[in-house]
């Protein structure tokens, strides 16, 4: 590393944070030959005399420096604070991207316009600007660096560092000498671990001090565990070290995913034994090879001969988080699996993300694998590692079951997102009915019709309206068909169109961002027909169609209408469905009620001298007019006194009569 004077540079730079940057981080990147940091000098009048001008000419001179060699660099604000790191295979021309065009408004621009100074760090590889990088911004959490969401702690299996080791589960990890295995993402498969471990080996669960000493005294006793044959009782001298270390030195193997060796190993002791005609002893290594088999056809995803191979696999939302699961293979195994998530800052993209997860991934799990498998190819070279884009065979097996574990993660924590902001899912929903029909904007409040009549009578229609994803039922409306004669669809959905928006325009009330017909290709082109021609307003229309079992098959839209293909229960699968059962059940409902009460009207209505408040005491007490007809004088005067119940009576027998 080259010697700069720190103290002439912070003299000269009044941009410099008031603390010896080189000095407190001359160790941390002295392990890289050939790194060194910048030496930098500026007028100390910069925030004096035009500040904006000047800093800018600091700036570009600093750039103008810089080699075109690998290596990080770093910005600084006016505070000396660094807002963000980057890594670069070559510094010039990677940092001179900054200043060198006009930057779309947003978080880029921001950064730029916030830069007083630059730092950058040289190194021999871009291997090492990766780790050098990735350690820094963990270090610094820089304002404009991605953001790695540690927000939950997974358990880890602890190796205790004692004369007597023992195994257990741990979400602390306390740098003593002790090995740690994990974290696992997958509690349940931490269990299945520590499970077969328990079956294996007869392990000390207690706490005490087992020093030599201790046990040589006599200072322990025995407890529940040796007597149900779950310890040895190396308390009390009963099982060496040497003896149990070995069972330790098996499970470290086991928990490094080795679990075919240490297979093999009990197959062999197990024929041993049985050719010197130990067959108990045999039959006891014979239960602990069938654990072990049992284990590894279980855990076992691929071929075992994939072995030592890292795989990586990246997903996006629309709210700038990226997910990024890991998989480890030993032996066809899974050994190590963890998914984690970046919370983005400057647009990143998927490469670049990607990136950084493998480099943070591999440097935490101390990974030696010289594969590793990708989704996609990566403009990144690491020193004796091979990256693999399969496109068949075992190897894309795992990176399929990688994808599938990322997006089961993202699920996930959608659900956990909408659990505490459902107003989230609501905003999801419109987001994909927007991306899948191609929408200006996301809709907002949508509006869908429905007609209902039984061979023409009581024709009626329906409207419901959803406002943000969600049913607003003070906004429905329902319709009497005034216009058309006889059964004709087309004709009255048409008719209740008119009327809905004509008078949304002449009363200058909002309009619907999408509208939904309960029918297929002809219900859509009469609303077209409407909307475009009649009314000359540009709203996006669209149908839903039910299969031979009267059950929601396929949403349509454009014109000539196209299925839109939406996967069944998904949740905007889910949502079409509620929108279509809705505005058929208002419909439904309108059109019996108003049936219901033709029905009544034409028996009760007509009679002379009956009023509503007669009307409904009969109805309260008998419930349909057939029994008011069917019910004596006497039953009918006690409800509404005799002389009502004469002109009743009269009326109904009238009626009678004329049928």
């Amino acid at each position: 590393m080259n010697d700069v004077d720190d103290t002439d540079h912070k003299n000269r730079n009044p941009y410099y944070p008031r603390h010896s940057y080189l000095n407190s981080h001359r160790l941390r990147v002295c392990f890289m030959s050939g790194t060194y940091f910048s030496p930098i000098s500026h007028p100390k009048t910069i925030m004096n005399t035009e500040p904006e001008s000047r800093a800018n000419e600091y700036l570009k001179g600093i750039v103008a420096n810089l080699p075109e060699k690998p290596g990080i660099y770093q910005y600084l604000n006016t505070e000396g604070t660094i807002i963000y790191v980057g890594k670069a295979k070559n510094l010039k021309k990677r940092v001179y991207s900054y200043f060198s065009k006009e930057h779309e408004p947003g978080k880029t621009r921001v950064l730029v316009s916030k830069i007083a100074d630059i730092r950058y760090i040289v190194v021999n590889t871009e291997e090492d600007a990766l780790l050098l990088e990735n350690n820094l911004i963990k270090k610094y959490k820089p304002r404009y660096n991605v953001l790695l969401k540690d927000d939950k702690t997974y358990p880890s299996i602890c190796v205790q560092n004692e004369y007597f080791p023992r195994v257990f589960r741990t979400r602390k990890i306390i740098r003593n000498g002790s090995s740690y295995y994990g974290p696992y993402s997958h509690i349940p498969s931490m269990y299945a671990v520590l499970d077969l471990i328990k079956h294996l080996y007869p392990l000390r669960t207690c706490s005490l001090n087992l020093t030599p000493e201790n046990i040589r005294a006599g200072k322990f006793n025995v407890c529940l565990e040796y007597h149900i044959k779950n310890c040895a009782g190396p308390c009390i001298g009963l099982q060496s070290q040497e003896d149990y270390l070995k069972n330790i030195d098996e499970i470290k193997e086991i928990l490094k995913g080795n679990t075919q060796e240490i297979s093999r190993m009990l197959l062999e002791k197990m024929q041993t034994l049985a050719g010197e005609m130990k067959f108990e002893e045999a039959q006891k290594v014979k239960e602990k090879f069938l654990l072990i088999e049992n284990y590894r056809s279980k855990s076992e995803v691929v071929s075992a001969v994939l072995h030592n191979i890292d795989v990586f696999s990246i997903e996006e939302d629309e709210s700038n988080s990226a997910f990024i699961n890991y998989l480890h293979i030993t032996n066809g195994a899974i050994n190590q699996a963890f998914t984690f998530e970046y919370k983005k800052k400057l647009n990143e993209s998927k490469e670049e993300l990607l990136t950084l997860g493998i480099i943070e991934m591999r440097e935490r799990y101390k990974s030696q694998s010289r594969e590793i498998i990708v989704p996609f190819e990566l403009d990144l070279e690491l020193n004796n590692i091979v990256f693999t884009v399969p496109q068949r065979g075992d190897k894309k097996k795992l990176l399929d079951l990688s994808i599938l574990n990322v997006k089961q993660y993202k699920a996930d924590r959608l659900k956990q997102a909408e659990k505490l902001n459902p107003e989230q899912r609501s905003m999801r929903l419109m987001k994909e009915i927007q991306q899948e029909l191609h929408l200006d904007r996301p809709p907002l409040q949508i509006e869908c019709f429905d007609n209902s009549n039984i061979q023409g009578s009581d024709a009626v229609a329906a409207c419901v309206v959803f406002k943000k994803a969600k049913p607003s039922k003070k906004d429905y409306r329902k319709y009497n068909i005034k216009t058309v004669v006889g059964p004709d669809d087309y004709a009255s959905m048409k008719e209740v169109v008119r009327r809905r928006y004509q008078r949304a325009i002449e009363e200058n009330t909002p309009l619907p961002d999408l509208i939904i017909t309960d029918g297929g290709k002809g219900q859509m082109e009469v609303v077209r027909e409407v909307i475009e021609d009649e009314l000359n307003l540009a709203i996006p229309i669209a149908g839903l169609a039910k299969d031979n079992r009267h059950r929601t098959s396929e949403l349509l839209f454009g014109f000539p209408p196209q299925t839109i293909g939406i996967k069944q229960q998904s949740p905007l699968f889910r949502l079409l469905t509620q929108i279509q059962d809705e505005v058929h059940r208002f419909a439904i409902s309108f059109h019996r009620d108003k049936r219901s009460k033709r029905q009544v009207a034409s028996a009760l209505d007509n009679i002379k001298g009956i009023g509503e408040k007669t009307k409904t005491a009969l109805l309260k007490e008998f419930k349909s007019v057939k029994r008011i007809k069917e019910a004596s004088f006497e039953e009918i005067s006690a409800v509404i006194g005799e002389a009502k119940a004469k002109t009743v009576k009269a009326g109904l027998s009238d009626e009678s009569s004329e049928n």
